[in-house]
């Protein structure tokens, strides 16, 4: 039987009950780390409205991973049980509540974007990025945040941040925990030789610029629940097609590694990593062959995102085995119902709320 949007997808021992999953999205709306009102009812809407796996944003492993100030934490005990309750509510919709463990790298200490996204320098409260070199992040108001290369020390303390990070998230009773190695952040800085200009085991080669990223992937999986899934975002492409940078080809080569380290699926999206990208026209799944292209090259579980707005689209991207999951993003801002419109449009019959039965399509 083919598979389709609604065949549930069973990753270790967890069976996520449809193919569609809610992306995460920095919502910019935390309390110095602690989760608000705000994430209760923006996540737990997603999971009333249908989505099989509803992901929480870039979820920051320190004070300093943060992009903004705004970001969500993880870095201490009390800001994993400011979650507890939106993912008790999660797992009550029948939906797999999932968390974005998160590192901003060079890209962090910046406003939010509805306050201008610049950076933040430390007299206003901002602080030192880390990256692999350091090279800070070209911002196009054009200043700077300062970037100190990672040290041997600051390895082994940020591998540890992301293991103690995935430790809250399982007490707290996430199902499903994500690795960010995708846009500009942390990990995808050791991945693209745009960043990445180091001489020592952490540089150079393809296997040395993947050694750390893997490592954490390791770390992570290594506490981890047995029976419940890691994912890992990457991004495909830098988009950078005029220098030396990362690209497709480095990601189908990238996945069976990932998978070795204890990824059960890639989630696969693009970009991020310096304001030179050319993106090409962003119209409906423009990433998709990205996502398809991981797919040949590994036997783990592949999500496609970017662009998948309608039904018949989600469906036909599972139908057609071009991936394993509908990662949807802006379409669930839209529409936190996506998921019970688009059963009813392919003629699905899935449970509703009770509470929303007299709304249910007929």
């Amino acid at each position: 039987m083919t598979d389709s949007l609604f065949t549930p997808l069973r990753l270790r021992g967890t069976e996520i009950p449809n193919r569609v999953m809610v992306s995460p999205m920095c919502q910019y709306s935390a309390e110095d780390g602690f989760a608000t009102e705000w994430h209760r009812v923006h996540l737990g809407s997603r999971a009333v409205g249908g989505a099989g796996v509803v992901m929480a944003e870039a979820t920051a492993v320190s004070p300093t991973g943060r992009i903004s100030p705004g970001d969500l934490g993880i870095w201490s005990a009390d800001r994993a049980d400011a979650l507890s309750n939106t993912v008790e509510f999660v797992r009550e919709q029948g939906a797999i509540p999932g968390i974005q463990l998160a590192h901003a790298g060079r890209k962090a200490s910046v406003e939010r974007p509805w306050d201008g996204g610049g950076p933040i320098p430390e007299e206003a409260g901002g602080w030192e990025t880390l990256a692999p070199s350091a090279n800070p992040y070209p911002h196009p108001e054009g200043d700077t945040v300062p970037t100190r290369a990672m040290t041997r020390d600051d390895l082994d303390r940020v591998t540890a941040q992301f293991r103690l990070a995935a430790e809250r998230a399982r007490d707290a009773g996430f199902g499903i925990a994500e690795i960010h190695l995708a846009h500009g952040y942390l990990l995808h800085e050791f991945l693209s030789p745009v960043t990445n200009d180091r001489d020592d085991e952490y540089g150079g080669s393809f296997e040395n610029r993947a050694r750390f990223p893997l490592e954490v992937v390791e770390a992570v999986r290594e506490v981890w629940p047995d029976d419940q899934p890691v994912f890992a975002r990457i991004s495909a492409t830098d988009w950078l097609p005029d220098r030396p940078s990362w690209d497709l080809d480095d990601s189908a080569r990238l996945a069976p590694l990932l998978a070795e380290a204890g990824a059960d699926l890639i989630d696969v999206s693009s970009g991020g990593i310096h304001p030179d990208q050319r993106v090409p026209e962003s119209g409906p799944g423009y990433q998709v062959p990205y996502a398809e292209r991981v797919n040949e090259a590994t036997d783990a579980a592949v999500g496609a995102v970017g662009g998948i707005t309608t039904a018949e689209q989600a469906d036909q991207l599972i139908r057609n085995g071009r991936a394993d999951l509908a990662v949807v993003g802006r379409e669930h801002l839209r529409n936190p119902y996506f998921t019970l419109e688009a059963a009813h449009e392919l003629g699905v019959d899935v449970d509703w709320p009770k509470q929303y039965e007299r709304g249910r399509f007929r």
